[in-house]
């Protein structure tokens, strides 16, 4: 594909990335034939099977999409950011999903643009806009606290850099594009509500079941959580609501799943799009059950109008990892806080 001369050029490494480009586009009125998606292609399959699902949406609205495999061998990166330097320096507007991806980073460096828009990546929006507006390295929410590894340091020019392109001034605009609250005051960015009305209009009302739906998380896998805890607040949560399907998300394991489905009996589903659409299209609990995660934000907006509600079971510190980020306790409690029109469950206890 030749490099755009001029338009919007969107960044993605997440199928939920990618939906918000779409709903960004929608509210924007923007023309998606004047969008070209890029997707720096993950390693994890689930993940991929995702992304090439919200590819086929993307080009059905009208997007050019270009998949680039950027993690495939270790002259990967090289070779894409070599590859889309041309389209970076020509593109008059840029899209990013996540602003702390290196990847995501070092592209940055590239940019001309005299427009840059930050859309929904979840959880992590909430902290990337706490560092922002605070001057801070950024960090994802769960390494807080932890020291710098060589690759970190090595890296630390790139990030100063991208953080600088991230603020706004004579020669650029910011834009942050969102479903999650900002507290935090960003003086010269534009912050728009993400509403998921390009979801609402693109499918349902979904048909609803009589049971209840769990949403899984990777809090494990991310070594916030202990797995044995995990596994009793799931089983907890399946027993007392009467759950019986467990939307996994795109980075638990294998191993995890077969777990939880042998230890609580609950239907394992692997979504093959983000949980949004997934509700959306239906059929769906009338109760859905989670943990502090991006979903107990977006999907009371996504399935605004039907009956289902959306509840979230808050994390026990007991639950926490031996190692985990001293910042992690407090960042789940504030997701699960400051979610609206959702009710609030009873924490549990760990034993």
């Amino acid at each position: 594909m030749a490099p755009a001369s001029s338009g919007t050029l969107a960044f993605v490494e997440s199928p939920v990335q990618l939906l918000n480009v779409l709903e960004w586009a929608h509210v924007a009125a923007h023309d998606m034939t004047d969008v070209t998606v890029v997707v720096l292609s993950p390693r994890d399959p689930m993940s991929r099977g995702q992304l090439r699902r919200m590819a086929e949406l993307a080009r059905d609205e009208g997007c050019a999409v270009r998949w680039e495999d950027a993690r495939e061998g270790a002259g990967a990166p090289l070779r894409t950011v070599g590859g889309l330097a041309t389209a970076l320096r020509r593109a008059e507007r840029v899209v990013i999903g996540d602003p702390f991806s290196r990847y995501v980073q070092l592209l940055l460096t590239l940019v001309r643009a005299s427009a840059l828009v930050v859309v929904d990546d979840g959880t992590a929006t909430m902290e990337f806009a706490g560092q922002l507006a605070r001057g801070e390295r950024l960090v994802r929410w769960h390494r807080r606290g932890s020291r710098p590894g060589a690759r970190e340091l090595l890296l630390a020019p790139v990030t100063t850099s991208a953080r600088r392109r991230l603020a706004p001034g004579p020669r650029r605009t910011v834009e942050l594009f969102t479903a999650m609250p900002v507290a935090e005051s960003l003086p010269g960015i534009t912050v728009t509500s993400n509403d998921l009305t390009w979801t609402r209009a693109r499918f349902g009302p979904p048909r609803l079941t009589r049971t209840a739906d769990l949403v899984g998380t990777s809090l494990v896998e991310t070594g916030v959580v202990a797995l044995e805890h995990y596994l009793r607040a799931v089983r907890s949560l399946t027993l007392d609501h009467g759950a019986t399907r467990y939307f996994a998300h795109r980075r638990e394991s294998t191993d995890k799943l077969h777990l939880l489905a042998r230890e609580t009996g609950l239907e394992i589903v692997r979504p093959d799009l983000p949980l949004e659409l997934i509700a959306r299209r239906g059929p769906i609990g009338r109760t859905i059950l989670s943990f502090p995660s991006t979903v107990v934000h977006t999907l009371p907006r996504a399935l605004v109008g039907t009956d289902v509600k959306v509840a979230v079971c808050d994390v026990d510190p007991d639950w926490l990892a031996v190692d985990a980020s001293p910042r992690a306790r407090g960042f789940l409690t504030g997701v699960a806080e400051t979610a609206r029109d959702v009710r609030k469950l009873r924490v549990m206890p760990a034993a």
